[in-house]
């Protein structure tokens, strides 16, 4: 998938806005804040790519988080497709968290 400048400045601010209102469940911090999503790409036929890791290779919501994000990233209007790819390198740590996320959970 070939990122769209136009199309990514378009709709990145509502799909981060989508993705604010996936939680992981087993931490009480959306997905984007807890640094879960590495990359958002659209290209010029508004389908969107999503780059995601999980919290560990084990995570109970292997199965569930990438389906939401799909479904939830698919209601956005304009977006025509939806593709999430988990990857694990690099690793997920603490430090991709955003400061509100650490102090939320009383990291600070």
């Amino acid at each position: 998938m070939t990122s769209d400048p136009a199309r990514t400045a378009a709709l990145k601010p509502r799909i981060i806005e989508t993705l604010s209102t996936v939680f992981d469940p087993e931490i009480p911090v959306n997905i984007y804040e807890l640094g879960l999503i590495y990359d958002i790409i659209v290209d010029a036929s508004s389908a969107v790519g999503i780059r995601m890791t999980l919290t560990a290779p084990a995570c109970p919501a292997a199965q569930t988080l990438p389906v939401e994000v799909r479904n939830k990233i698919a209601q956005i209007p304009d977006v025509t497709d939806v593709k999430v790819d988990i990857v694990w390198d690099p690793p997920w740590d603490r430090d991709r968290m955003s400061d509100a996320a650490k102090l939320q959970l009383g990291m600070f």
